[in-house]
């Protein structure tokens, strides 16, 4: 339909599924740009804020299955052994992340012991089984079910997982007891550090990124599209 002066309408925008699936907001300041593909190793910023929008996760997301079933058998092993044993004048202890929790529990530190769980059990082992839940109907190319709220739990458990933090604490007691007793570090102390590896490298992937996979999981999702606003 033309105007007074015989100029055509402006052109609607493009509200299909498809044309709305290929959004994306930054989340520091809101502004919405077009989702472009994007080389392996790069990664698309805001041109308003310079916050990062996307990058491209393909290699990330094919190894991401094998590294939450490693971290699972890692986790398991880190709770089932012995962190530290201490030989102090021929007498010997030795303690499993439950038994700390549960020592600082009968010490009257409740909160403390509540704090240390959730951080180092419950919550990664939420983020964990949430991953799997996910990741293993996704390899056979079907939708979870709650997929939306299982994705907004991930993130929200996150930040929560400090695994990594007790590990320093546990180093950092390691090296002053040093001084007092003979330290002998257990399978569940390596078993740890390793742990703290592949959360590392799980961390890299935005449980975000999902949503692309789920519904092209052979392909990176970014693809057809217009140029993007977002720099590289």
């Amino acid at each position: 339909m033309a105007g007074p002066d015989n100029a055509p309408a402006p052109a609607l925008p493009d509200t299909s599924p498809a044309a709305l699936r290929r959004l994306v907001a930054c989340e520091y300041c809101d502004a919405v740009y077009e989702r472009t593909p994007i080389s392996p190793g790069e990664r698309a910023l805001c041109l308003r804020c310079g916050g990062e929008l996307y990058r491209e996760s393909r290699r990330h997301y094919r190894r991401l299955l094998p590294l939450v079933i490693t971290a699972l058998i890692l986790f398991l092993v880190s709770n089932a052994y012995p962190i530290v044993e201490m030989d102090l004048k021929g007498v010997r202890t030795q303690t499993t992340l439950l038994g700390a929790v549960q020592a600082l529990y009968d010490d009257q530190m409740a909160l403390v012991a509540a704090l240390v769980f959730a951080t180092t059990i419950l919550f990664p082992l939420s983020e964990l089984l949430m991953m799997m839940y996910l990741l293993v109907p996704m390899a056979q190319h079907r939708m979870p079910v709650g997929f939306d709220r299982i994705v907004r739990g991930i993130r929200r458990t996150r930040p929560w997982g400090m695994i990594e933090v007790f590990m320093i604490g546990v180093l950092v007691t390691l090296v002053k007891l040093s001084t007092m007793a003979r330290v002998l570090p257990g399978i569940a102390l390596w078993s740890f550090a390793a742990l703290v590896i592949v959360l590392a490298a799980m961390l890299s992937f935005d449980p975000r990124d999902l949503w692309r996979y789920l519904e092209t999981p052979d392909d990176d999702a970014g693809a057809p599209g217009g140029p993007g606003e977002g720099g590289r």
